[in-house]
């Protein structure tokens, strides 16, 4: 599969992520519009996220994976910047 990785991603974000795979939190997408998406994690918690750069293409229902320390989201294909709103 070919990932796409939005120009708002930092290399320092991606060395960090892959340094600490252990660091991804697993949920999914249960509201968004293109700039924030509510995710619900699968250890109970809601996380609002600010998406960074290029709007982003993400559906309700979607899984996706979200980094707290390198602050990257993880749909489908594409890595993108989101930070907590």
């Amino acid at each position: 599969m070919s990932r796409t990785i939005s120009s708002t991603v930092h290399p320092i974000q991606r060395c960090m992520a892959s340094s600490n795979p252990s660091a991804w939190w697993d949920g999914l997408v249960v509201e968004a519009d293109g700039s924030a998406a509510t995710v619900a994690l699968l250890n109970g918690a809601t996380v609002t996220l600010r998406i960074v750069g290029p709007a982003v293409d993400i559906a309700v229902g979607e899984p996706v994976a979200y980094d707290p320390v390198a602050e990257l989201l993880s749909a489908s294909a594409i890595l993108t910047t989101a930070r907590t709103a």
